[in-house]
């Protein structure tokens, strides 16, 4: 009844990689938004079998949903009723249907959307529990924990990513940018989530215009 969901980025190696310590078959969820970079998606395959895995399941955006959206005029940028809901949201809210827990990698540290977080807290969006355990940690944590464990990491890492979404919606960083920088950068600070996780006050901020507001 309990599942880790996983982007595959550093903080979800780490967190993986614990998991497999305790109980390799423990579901794994990824949701393939079919924007996803190849190498994430290498990475992914090679890092579970690594691990011994034995439940990773694949969620994918709906087709037909994606078909009359984009004949619509669906544009890719940071939009609540587009790209992220459909590809993301909506997946991920199949597959956690009947779970009474999921856990994240997500970090205080990460982004001020975030500075908030709780290591437990219940989740509004998809309505069970959440778990956080690498809520205090920081991103020097995270990779002396790869170091340490030797646990492999997505090669976008080396050519200067520092998170790591969709193809479209990430790109490297450069020096003195903080690690969600290359994250939507056309966004506001206060607007880089894409749905699946909500404030301390359970509310959701997506868009420039909300922000606004």
């Amino acid at each position: 009844r309990i599942a880790s969901v996983s982007s595959y980025g550093a903080e979800s190696a780490v967190l993986l990689h614990m998991v497999a310590q305790i109980d390799k078959d423990v579901p794994v969820i990824f949701t393939n938004t079919q924007k996803m970079f190849g190498e994430t998606l290498a990475y992914r395959d090679e890092l579970s079998e690594r691990l011994g895995l034995t439940d990773l399941r694949v969620f994918r955006p709906d087709p037909r949903v994606l078909a009359l959206r984009d004949a619509t005029g669906m544009r890719w940028s940071y939009d609540p009723d587009g790209c992220c809901e459909i590809r993301k949201v909506e997946p991920l809210r199949r597959a956690l249907n009947g779970k009474k827990a999921w856990l994240t990698g997500m970090r205080r540290e990460q982004s001020v959307t975030r500075n908030e977080l709780a290591a437990q807290a219940w989740d509004a969006v998809f309505g069970l529990e959440k778990f956080n355990p690498l809520a205090d940690w920081s991103e020097n944590d995270v990779w002396s924990y790869l170091r340490e464990y030797e646990v492999p990491y997505n090669a976008l890492y080396d050519q200067g990513y520092r998170s790591i979404g969709c193809a479209p919606c990430s790109r490297p960083v450069t020096a003195g940018e903080d690690v969600r920088a290359g994250r939507w950068w056309w966004e506001l600070p206060e607007s880089k989530e894409c749905g699946l996780h909500v404030g301390p006050d359970g509310r959701l901020v997506r868009s420039k215009e909300q922000v606004n507001a």
